[in-house]
């Protein structure tokens, strides 16, 4: 009997964790499905981070070679595509070849 009752809870807490995870996954789609604007060079949080939508054209100290927004963690977007959403600025998209001063090996 008491088997019944724990595949029971089981199944009920695997329900109930779908549930709430729908919204945010739905969420998720949407945003994805919507261009977000370019973000703007003259944006305080950019210019405070070295952002460039060219990364060779960076002038900032800790620059090196290789490194861009395609290849970094905080990155979002897909291959191919020239501008991707950053977790950084959620309501702008970044140049794939751009790169600021946030910039963390993609792992």
């Amino acid at each position: 009997m008491s088997e019944n009752h724990d595949d029971g809870r089981r199944r009920f807490l695997g329900y109930a964790a779908l549930v709430a995870l729908a919204p945010l996954a739905a969420n998720q789609a949407v945003a994805q499905t919507k261009a977000l604007p370019k973000l703007p060079l003259d944006n305080a949080q950019a210019k405070s981070l070295g952002y460039v939508e060219k990364a060779a054209t960076s002038k900032h100290a800790t620059f090196k070679p290789g490194r861009e927004c395609s290849n970094c963690m905080l990155y979002k977007g897909t291959a191919g595509q020239a501008y991707g959403p950053c977790q950084l600025f959620p309501k702008n998209s970044v140049a794939a070849k751009g790169w600021c001063s946030a910039w963390v090996k993609k792992a």
